[in-house]
């Protein structure tokens, strides 16, 4: 596929489009006197990244900036949704290193200077490596230092940002890191993951609170949902995909809307929250001014033993990008109807991330990234018929880039980088998203 099928055009007035990167993703963290993250001591435990690969040269962004500033607005793009790191402004996650504030404030004037939006994601995973050895997400200080450095990140920037959400997909953040072991800082505890799950959404509405005490505006939340399909139709399986639905989908977007936990979850989850938490669920339900959600993909799940909840995912039929994962429009749409239905109702709903990995077969050419975008793009045009309120599309990634455990291996961007020489080469997916905003 060379062309998009939907344009700018196609869309309601004011819809806003975007591309989105990740701090420590991109960046160089070995510059501008960043501190240790746990992704660092993460990525030295053997088997843990891809050849021990870490975000120390990255995208070279740190240096780079203006050039991929400029790719930003030359595909006729609204908006850049970037995240600050919050170990490059607080090496130690307590005390600022000016430096690192400087750069995000040249950063969003920057994109204020290309007439891009600043859309700004406080936390995208690289929880200082201090804080992280003072128990990190599994106690209770770390939401209480976020939403301090909430205050220092709106106090210097929140006059200029378009908008702003505490965390980037909270349950990466808790479940994926504290009971499936498979991102820092790799813990595979039930009751890790039952602290974490609650300590994360509590940091959200703390962040939000903070922010909201700074004067910033258009506060947001940003959570992942994957669509869940039971393996089979047995009653396990479909009690596998319930369970997961409500780890994976529902949890956050229940508490920060409703102020509630998912009952089905709570069943087994429970015994493993730390004391006190029903103080906290007002707070974590602090007002929002819009939802964002990331999609990539949906799964089909069975039960993979008697511990509760492991839940498995198995391969599917459809199509899949480079992470294996199945190519599922559908499931983007489905969840679209619900969270507006069952959490957010008129509340502004966007895509804050989609997109997929590809390898090239030459240089530049990505047809099946093409192919994927304009069937998102699709599903987002259809719900909109349906009376669904989204206001705007974010395309992961703008960049090819660290992609976590994964290291260097998996290239999500619409611009192609050489990691050895840093040269950018825009995918025919970019060119292809220029064309689509011009018309």
């Amino acid at each position: 596929m060379d062309e998009l099928t939907l344009g700018r055009a196609d869309f309601p007035d004011g819809f806003v489009f975007a591309a989105a990167t990740s701090a420590y993703q991109i960046e160089g963290h070995a510059f501008g006197g960043a501190g240790r993250t746990h992704w660092d001591a993460f990525a030295e435990m053997p088997g843990r990244v891809h050849e021990g690969h870490t975000g120390a040269v990255a995208c070279d962004h740190f240096h780079r900036w203006p050039e991929d500033l400029d790719l930003v607005r030359q595909a006729g793009l609204d908006g850049y949704r970037f995240s600050t790191s919050w170990a490059r402004v607080m090496p130690d996650g307590v005390h600022v290193n000016p430096e690192g504030l400087d750069f995000y404030d040249r950063l969003v004037d920057g994109m204020l200077d290309r007439g891009l939006k600043p859309m700004a994601t406080l936390y995208h995973w690289e929880l200082p490596e201090a804080l992280s050895r003072r128990g990190g997400w599994t106690v209770r200080e770390i939401p209480e230092r976020l939403a301090d450095f909430a205050s220092i990140i709106g106090r210097r920037l929140g006059d200029r940002l378009w908008s702003t959400a505490p965390i980037n997909e909270p349950w990466c953040v808790a479940w994926l890191s504290h009971y499936e072991g498979h991102h820092a800082p790799g813990l595979q505890s039930l009751d890790a993951a039952g602290k974490a799950m609650h300590h994360v959404a509590l940091s959200h509405g703390l962040s939000v609170a903070a922010l909201r005490a700074e004067n910033v505006g258009n506060l947001g939340a940003v959570c992942n949902m994957e669509y869940p399909h039971p393996l089979t139709d047995s009653e396990q399986d479909r009690q596998a995909a319930r369970i997961y639905d409500g780890i994976y989908n529902r949890w956050f977007a229940a508490a920060m809307t409703k102020g509630q936990y998912p009952e089905e979850v709570m069943a087994g989850l429970e015994p493993y929250l730390p004391a006190g938490w029903r103080d906290d669920m007002a707070t974590i339900a602090q007002p929002i001014d819009w939802f964002g959600i990331n999609y990539y993909t949906c799964k089909r799940l069975t039960r993979g033993g008697d511990v509760w909840p492991r839940i498995v995912d198995a391969p599917g039929p459809l199509p899949k990008t480079d992470m294996g994962w199945e190519i599922y429009p559908e499931g983007l749409e489905k969840l679209l109807r619900r969270t507006a239905t069952e959490y957010t109702g008129d509340l502004p709903l966007y895509i804050t991330e989609n997109g997929m990995a590809n390898r090239d077969a030459v240089l530049g050419q990505d047809p099946e990234r093409i192919a994927y975008l304009d069937g998102h793009l699709h599903a987002v045009r259809r719900v909109i018929e349906g009376g669904v309120p989204m206001k705007g599309y974010t395309f992961w990634s703008l960049l090819d880039n660290y992609e976590w455990a994964f290291g260097y291996d998996k290239r999500f961007g619409l611009v192609h980088v050489d990691f050895e020489t840093q040269l950018r080469t825009p995918r025919a997916s970019f060119h292809a998203l220029v064309r689509a905003l011009a018309a």
